[in-house]
């Protein structure tokens, strides 16, 4: 059974995953082929009452590349939440050992599990700049 301040950590994460997902969701959904002069979208966007089209010159490289941002900063919130938890953790633990093992072990694992996202962004960024997109 959960606990009720689990409970509330929980739900508090999972917000934020879910404002992430609509702003990613705002930026990353938009038109990259430029089909705008040649399909008659400027006609029919008129006619409908929109006198502005506007589609992104974004490559579909850039738009990983910026999935992948969004991503790696979504999971530094989580590291941050991980680490307030933790500390939180032990903070208030009053020389209880188990409760004292379980924030160390909370902010290991916080802190190996970042490096790991680092290490993997850095690789990520490494071939990317090899490749050339």
């Amino acid at each position: 059974m959960f606990n009720f301040k689990k409970q509330n950590f929980y739900c508090i994460i999972l917000l934020i995953i879910i404002v992430f997902i609509f702003s990613a969701n705002s930026i990353l959904v938009k038109a990259d082929y430029n089909f705008q002069e040649n399909s008659g979208l400027n006609k029919t966007g008129n006619n409908t009452g929109h006198k502005t089209i506007i589609l992104s010159n974004k490559s579909p490289a850039e738009i990983a590349g910026l999935a992948i941002k969004i991503f790696i900063a979504l999971l530094g919130i989580i590291f941050l939440g991980l680490m307030i938890y933790g500390g939180y953790i032990w903070m208030t633990a009053r020389g209880n050992d188990q409760d004292v093992e379980k924030a160390k072990n909370t902010i290991v694992s916080a802190t190996i599990g970042l490096i790991i996202v680092l290490a993997a962004y850095a690789v990520t960024a490494y071939i990317g700049k090899k490749i050339k997109f």
